[in-house]
């Protein structure tokens, strides 16, 4: 019996392996033997016949891909960068890379190469609350864990759809349910997760800020903030309460789309809840203002001091298995590592620790700049920008002017593959070892269950040998990923609060070790949470007569991202279709649609086809379709929060309309 972790979403479910089967691991803290669909199908991925087994390469996106070695490939790959401005490199990570593999390409690129163009794909999930957590707390900090709803009184979730995107988080929360705790559901969609919700909030998109400033105001209206909390361990409080006065409330809660009656009886429920949790995800990172959405949600925890004591605080949902480590590794362009940022001391420390002097002292292009700023290399790991980044034709004119790509991929059948000019075959998972950081600050430990395939190789290596060819052989010469993590956990002893390093690796394939629980005070330089007025200043894409309608996105239970794992024939389940746009049922009627018809989907900037799913489940003029449509973002929106980076997936003006058949 082999235990391990599942390495599909942020929750990070315990898992044993035994004769080719896998369960449920009962003693795993975090799920207690409970495992989803994706989880239970994670063996067949790894065999299936679109996996990338040997390195390609060929010499323009217009001819075919050619098998060759590894010896030929990496010298290519050094060539290149030698022949190449660092400032025209780019690296493109993953939240499904773990923490070694996102350590030894973060090494690799910002200490070595000297470029800080090292971002990820998180950057379009979870770069909003990183940035809203290091205002008002002090630094990327998580301060709760999953486990506190069994010591809450009241659970709300915002923009979050736990039933289908953290499956056994779900359970958890129905089981916690049955011990008291109530549950707010805040969606412009009636999901799964709303049906099991104490109140339902069928919220207008993008009027998340109205909602928890009318919340705070009414907080501080009637008294009921912690004014010793507020007055010892804030800042900014007289500021926010001079602003709250002058908030237009009707105005405020009209663009909600709630009524009074609707908001005062979750007011009532909130009022009387002792332990208080937010939890958040998509609904609210991806925005144009998604900072600002997280930085209103944490004022309302900083108001009434229910944070840094158990069942309390402000809990972000991660979307993957290990966004959480990357972001403690430093895998985003904007930090350089260990959370340390670009001024002078911290490149003075993390410089002396890797022994290089190459450190720029500017933050890099983010995931969502890269493609903007006329890159000449760009290495692309387990992941997949042509279909995930917004504005897709625009995305693919872009790639296409690259003038070498490299993919580092297991599987073959990703939309990037199409403008690559070398693939490198890396191990998935259950073919490698190493840790990931779930949603929770729980550093788990993934086992390697089955031999590593033919030609792959685990992404740390991949990038280590491609240090070793450009003759950066004294900084990458490790042995094995335990190594690569030892290195790791030294380096977070140049942040005080990071204490990581006390994990043991070979510890960690029997319980996960959780950093940072003595950690019970803002992490600012005065110790104080920062209280942020914001407002909503309406920067999302407006509809109009011919856009009317706005478009949502999101996951389904059983499928994960573009599907080269989860959308195959002996894994796929039919809990729903992959394809299809839910339509409320009065605009189904006025624009004669009907149940299941083809119906295309249309914006400014392209168009998707899909089937009508017609339902009173969602407001009126707006839609949603899943991310499992490979082909959903030719339609969304490439506007940008402007501290986060972060793309407004969920507020796209469109139009549908039938398709007639021939």
């Amino acid at each position: 019996m082999i235990k391990s972790v599942c390495g599909y979403c942020g929750v990070g479910c315990g898992l044993e392996y035994e004769e080719s089967k896998l369960i449920g691991d009962i003693s795993y803290p975090v799920n207690e033997g409970s495992v989803c669909s994706k989880g239970v199908s994670e063996l067949i991925s790894m065999q299936t016949p679109t996996r990338l087994l040997r390195p390609m390469v060929r010499e323009s996106i217009k001819k075919e891909f050619t098998i060759s070695s590894w010896d030929s490939v990496l010298a290519l790959i050094a060539k290149k960068i030698r022949a190449t401005s660092k400032d025209k490199i780019g690296i493109y990570l993953s939240g499904q890379l773990l923490t070694e593999d996102y350590y030894i390409a973060n090494k690799l690129g910002k200490g070595f190469l000297g470029t800080n163009n090292v971002d990820t794909n998180s950057r379009t999930c979870m770069s909003s609350a990183v940035v809203a957590y290091k205002k008002a707390l002090g630094a990327d900090f998580v301060p709760l864990r999953m486990d506190d709803i069994f010591k809450s009184n009241l659970l709300i979730l915002a923009g979050a759809n736990t039933a289908e995107a953290h499956v056994v988080f779900h359970n958890q929360i129905k089981k916690a349910k049955k011990q008291g705790l109530k549950v707010v559901v805040i969606d412009p969609r009636k999901t799964d997760t709303a049906k099991v919700a104490d109140i339902y909030l069928p919220i207008k998109p993008n009027s998340d800020i109205d909602f928890f400033n009318l919340l705070s105001k009414r907080i501080i209206d009637e008294g009921l903030y912690n004014s010793d909390f507020v007055q010892n361990h804030t800042n900014n409080f007289e500021q926010l309460k001079n602003k709250f006065k002058r908030l237009p409330v009707t105005k405020m809660l009209k663009r909600t789309g709630l009524s009074q009656e609707e908001f005062d009886s979750f007011w009532n429920l909130y009022k009387e809840s002792e332990n208080i949790i937010t939890a958040w995800t998509m609904g609210l990172n991806q925005s144009s203002q998604g900072v600002d959405k997280n930085l209103a949600l944490i004022n309302t925890h900083l108001l009434t001091g229910k944070i840094f004591k158990s069942g309390n605080g402000p809990l972000s949902l991660t979307g993957q298995p290990n966004a959480m480590g990357g972001r403690e590794v430093g895998g985003l362009s904007t930090m350089l590592a260990v959370h340390l940022g670009f001024d002078d001391e911290s490149i003075k420390r993390v410089s002396e620790f890797w022994h290089t002097d190459k450190i720029d002292n500017k933050p890099g292009l983010t995931a969502t700049q890269m493609l903007d700023a006329n890159l000449d290399i760009l290495i692309i790991c387990h992941t997949d920008p042509l279909y995930h980044l917004p504005n897709r034709n625009r995305v693919e004119e872009q790639m296409a002017k690259v003038p070498f790509i490299v993919e580092i991929n297991a599987y073959e059948n990703s939309e990037s593959a199409k403008y690559a000019h070398v693939r490198l075959p890396a191990a998935p998972w259950g073919e490698k070892e190493g840790t990931q950081t779930n949603l929770d600050r729980s550093i788990t430990k993934q086992e390697r269950l089955t031999r590593t395939s033919i030609d792959c190789k685990p992404d740390w290596e991949i990038f280590q040998l491609i240090a070793q060819e450009l003759g950066f052989k004294h900084g990458f010469n490790f042995k094995s990923a335990k190594e690569v993590f030892q290195e790791y956990q030294e380096m977070t002893k140049l942040n005080g609060y990071m204490d990581i390093h006390k994990a043991n690796y070979d510890h960690l394939s029997k319980e996960p070790y959780v950093w940072g629980e003595e950690i019970k005070e803002f992490l600012t330089p005065d110790k104080k949470g920062n209280l942020f007025f914001v407002e909503n200043r309406l920067l999302s894409e407006k509809t109009d007569l011919e856009y009317p309608s706005i478009l949502l996105t999101g996951r389904i239970r059983d499928q994960w991202h573009s599907g080269t794992k989860t959308n195959l024939p002996q894994t796929l389940l039919k809990h729903k279709p992959l394809n299809f746009c839910e339509i409320n049922e009065d605009d189904a009627l006025e624009l004669g649609i009907k149940d299941g018809e083809r119906v295309k989907v249309s914006s400014r900037r392209g168009s998707v086809e899909s089937y009508a799913k017609i339902t009173k489940n969602i407001r009126p003029k707006t839609l949603f379709i899943p991310i499992s449509n490979r082909d959903i973002n030719f339609v969304t929106s490439d506007i940008l929060d402007k501290e986060s980076f972060e793309p407004d997936y969920n507020h796209s003006a469109v139009k549908i309309e039938r398709i007639e058949l021939d």
